[in-house]
């Protein structure tokens, strides 16, 4: 395998299990993402290329990407990982939350859709986007990450329909509560962790690799005929009820 991938949002935890599998595939990667120290000791661990930036930043996501073009010559896939979670009802949302969740999960997103459909425009590829079940089922306090993913989803379907003449896949995976320094605070509430778990079918949270699989599938040039789609990896939350 030697097909070259950006990854925005790299070193967090879905990001991060996402590199080391397509490092283990012999990929060439460009590590992307806001905290240098961070990002400098993952670029080390898997031998990849690195590139600090805000992903919500157009300018500097156009930067990146053509700095993975000019390294690997063409880009295979892109996916941004970058995101946030913020658990509050509207009425106790201020504006700041609601400008900074919106610009850490859609802009970004647009971001990475707007840059790597122009560097991928001569030769096809595939981008992944990050939603959340809670963008297809109604949760408590999930209203500005809700919001944020669903307008994802949206920004997925839409550049699938208008990009797939040019050879370009765009697909979301949508997890649901996964285990990643994001929801460690949550987590460490035993109660709280019981909770979720019990709210997915399958009885448990979800780990990073069960996310990362499924980027790294919706990547592959081998998935060339799967476009437009929304997977949930989410323990079945945003589809089934497994108890009376």
């Amino acid at each position: 395998m030697n097909e070259s991938y950006v990854i925005f949002g790299a070193y967090g935890g879905v990001g991060s299990a996402l590199c080391r599998r397509l490092s283990k595939q012999g990929a060439h990667l460009l590590v992307a993402g806001r905290d240098e120290v961070r990002l400098a000791s993952l670029a080390a661990e898997i031998g990849a290329e690195s590139f600090c930036l805000d992903a919500s930043n157009l300018r500097q996501v156009e930067s990146c990407l053509q700095r993975a073009t000019e390294l690997y010559g063409s880009i295979h896939g892109v996916a941004n990982c970058v995101g946030s979670l913020l658990l509050k009802p509207a009425h106790l949302l201020s504006e700041e939350d609601w400008d900074a969740t919106i610009n850490t999960n859609l802009k970004s997103a647009f971001a990475v859709v707007r840059g790597a459909t122009v560097s991928m425009a001569q030769s096809g590829g595939s981008i992944v986007l990050l939603s959340t079940a809670a963008a297809r089922i109604g949760l408590a306090n999930h209203e500005a990450i809700s919001a944020a993913k669903a307008g994802i989803e949206g920004l997925a379907l839409a550049a699938a329909a208008s990009y797939a003449s040019k050879g370009i896949r765009v697909n979301c995976v949508a997890p649901g509560m996964t285990r990643t320094p994001l929801t460690a605070k949550l987590l460490q509430n035993e109660m709280m962790a019981k909770a979720s778990a019990s709210m997915h079918a399958l009885g448990r949270i979800g780990e990073p690799n069960d996310v990362a699989s499924a980027i790294e599938w919706l990547l592959s040039p081998e998935q060339s005929w799967v476009t437009g789609q929304v997977i949930g990896v989410d323990g079945g939350l945003s589809r089934i009820r497994s108890r009376a």
